[in-house]
């Protein structure tokens, strides 16, 4: 059974960092190329920042860039996002995303709150 399981998200004041881990399971970690998304409150999800099967290839949304980080660790079957210097424009669930060919996989999501 496929899972990609999500924690780390919470509340945290603007400038303030948080790590998020999805814990793979179920695929081969290995060969899947990892994203993570995010969805604010009335808007469509979008792409945060995505990561090759060996790590060496990155990609982040301009929102982000410089801020954020995307890691993984292969064997451990997880991919961690790493975001510092938070916005309040950052609040939204933020999914895990495996694609492996044409499957595609997802996580039930993390919140993220940036708040005073």
């Amino acid at each position: 059974q496929v899972q990609l399981v999500e924690s780390g998200g919470g509340l945290v004041q603007p400038g303030g960092s948080l790590r998020l881990s999805c814990a793979a399971s179920g695929f081969t970690f290995s060969i899947a190329t990892m994203k993570w998304l995010r969805q604010a409150p009335g808007k469509g999800r979008e792409l945060v920042a995505l990561i090759s099967t060996s790590g060496g290839t990155t990609d982040y949304a301009d929102s982000v860039k410089g801020r954020f980080t995307i890691s993984r660790d292969n064997p451990k079957n997880t991919v961690y996002l790493q975001m510092n210097s938070l916005k309040s424009e950052d609040t939204a669930v933020y999914y895990c995303n495996a694609i492996l060919g044409y499957l595609n996989y997802w996580g039930q999501g993390t919140q993220v709150t940036v708040s005073s």
